[in-house]
């Protein structure tokens, strides 16, 4: 199957991705542009960790940190092309989002806190070779959280106490990128690219605290739209890979995972 046609694959893919994102990421390591699984196609499944880091732009900028721990699986029907799932557990740091922006107000804490939510990712990607060492591929992938994430502060303002809770919903992300592959007589795959990707959550508030950082509803937004990744995966013993991969747009974001295919 040349590139071509793997394309017509992977074009309804991405509309069915960017309807599901619409009507609602954790983001997540995109991985070699080749096909986890043995050559031929197959099965495989791994485990994950990944931090993320961003920028988020709603009245003022918002530092964002996000870890997940997630499991995969995945099916590739040839060596060039692979459909892929994951689902895990997230947690959403947001620096000083409770902060006080004046002097009349006092909080108990400065940053939003949410240590458990639930989140979903798919990916399809396409492989093209040039030849046994090099090729080259194209990949989207959409992640969706699928609960609330939520956090409450307590204060003074002008010294009556008030209590507020936030929540973060409807947290949705979608990537899309090409990437260059390049493998060596050990069978490590190192692996670059760029890519590009919105992000996109509602902000809610129990109550209107003018002059604190998230208490105003709204809607939140990366701040960049693209970035770069590199990568490198790694064979280990009897069908084990590792995978360590990082990627930098607004901020740093960097994970591992091992992956087994059957």
């Amino acid at each position: 199957m040349n590139l071509l046609r793997c394309l017509r694959f992977l074009v309804p893919i991405l509309l069915l991705l960017w309807s599901f994102a619409g009507s609602a990421v954790a983001g997540g390591p995109f991985g070699t542009p080749q096909p986890v699984a043995k050559e031929g196609g197959g099965l495989h499944t791994g485990i994950g960790y990944w931090q993320q880091e961003d920028l988020w732009r709603a009245d003022s900028l918002l530092e964002t940190v996000r870890r997940h721990a997630y499991s995969e699986v995945g099916y590739s029907f040839s060596n060039n092309w692979e459909i892929y799932a994951r689902l895990g557990i997230a947690d959403l740091k947001i620096a000083d989002g409770f902060g006080s922006l004046t002097p009349s107000i006092t909080v108990a804490k400065n940053d939003f806190e949410e240590n458990t939510n639930y989140f979903g990712t798919m990916g399809v990607k396409v492989f093209h070779p040039f030849n046994r060492l090099l090729g080259w591929g194209v990949f989207v992938q959409g992640s969706y959280y699928f609960r609330d994430f939520a956090d409450e502060v307590t204060g003074s303002q002008s010294g009556v106490p008030f209590r507020v809770e936030q929540r973060v919903s409807d947290l949705w992300e979608l990537d899309l990128g090409i990437a260059l592959q390049a493998v060596n007589r050990a069978g490590v795959k190192y692996y670059c690219g760029p890519f590009i990707y919105y992000s996109e959550a509602k902000v809610r508030a129990s109550a209107a605290i003018a002059g604190i950082g998230l208490t105003t509803d709204a809607a939140v937004r990366n701040r960049a739209w693209g970035g770069g990744f590199v990568g490198v995966d790694v064979p280990l013993a009897k069908g084990f890979r590792l995978q360590i991969e990082g990627q930098y747009s607004s901020r740093l974001s960097a994970g591992t995972a091992v992956t087994y295919s059957y």
